[in-house]
């Protein structure tokens, strides 16, 4: 009796299995994370609803500016793609959960131990499950804020800045977390880090481009701003969306994956030397 057996496949078959995908792994724990979100659309709408009244507000402010300035256009932007930047930055805003909450609960539940232990890596366990919901909520916040937008401006013709905007978002959620994480792994010394979290948000807020494009700041201050890495979450999504014509996306890409390893090296270092002084109150 003979055996119909294929050498090929024998041959890599232990190969296959040595070099199985890590990220496999990290992409069950993003499914698990999507489904459990899906669960909360609802209640992400309803949350959503309070992007209506801080569009109205920006909406006045804006109306009001352009109307004092006497002319269509500001810093080269139109009261339409104002307001659109705007609503692109707050959906991306809105979209962001707490890290620092979720460590902070880890850490003096105890269950940072048992996390510690599984066969996943830390910080890539909660990119993934975070990079999930990111999606379903920042999705729930772009289909309420086109609706708000629509109304108040009309449905803008962006052609390609639509893909650009989902094209850029990647890499600045990929961001938001190293630099959120950062703060959060501070739990393992200090435990209370939403004081610091408060601050970098305010920073985001500001100088990250989410209240207003740079062009719109001053010289001096958009040179500074141009050398920090809150422009690549707020600022570099919102104006490849209103203004894609504009735009270099090659050297913006650049920059995110730039920050995006020099971030990711600062918040490895930081996780091991938080796991070497970790101090589980509980658990």
């Amino acid at each position: 009796m003979s055996m119909n057996t294929n050498p090929r496949a024998a041959a890599y078959s232990p190969i296959r299995r040595a070099l199985l995908p890590k990220w496999l792994k990290y992409q069950a724990v993003g499914r698990i994370s999507l489904n459990n979100q899906l669960a909360y659309v609802a209640d992400f709408f309803v949350r959503s609803i309070f992007l209506t009244v801080i569009m109205y507000i920006f909406m006045q402010l804006w109306t009001t500016t352009y109307q004092g300035e006497g002319t269509p256009t500001i810093a080269g932007y139109t009261i339409q793609q104002i307001i659109w930047y705007i609503l692109f930055a707050e959906a991306l805003t809105m979209a962001f959960p707490s890290l620092s909450t979720r460590i902070e609960e880890e850490v003096k539940s105890g269950d940072v131990g048992y996390k510690l232990t599984r066969p996943l890596h830390y910080i890539g366990y909660h990119y993934a499950a975070y990079l999930a919901e990111v999606y379903v909520r920042l999705g729930v916040n772009l289909l309420m804020g086109c609706l708000i937008g629509t109304a108040l401006v009309g449905f803008p013709s962006f052609g390609l800045g639509w893909a650009g905007l989902l094209l850029m978002s990647f890499g600045a959620i990929t961001v938001h977390f190293t630099l959120s994480m950062t703060l959060a792994l501070c739990a393992f010394w200090v435990e209370e880090t939403r004081g610091l979290e408060f601050v970098y948000h305010k920073l985001l807020f500001t100088i990250g481009g989410m209240l207003m494009p740079l062009e719109l700041f001053p010289e001096t201050l958009q040179t500074i701003c141009r050398w920090l890495p809150f422009q690549t979450i707020m600022y570099f999504p919102s104006k490849t969306a209103v203004r894609y014509e504009d735009v270099n996306l090659l050297p913006m890409l650049l920059t995110q994956a730039a920050w995006i390893v020099i971030l990711g090296i600062v918040v490895l270092s930081v996780y091991r030397l938080g796991v070497r002084k970790l101090n589980v109150n509980g658990g």
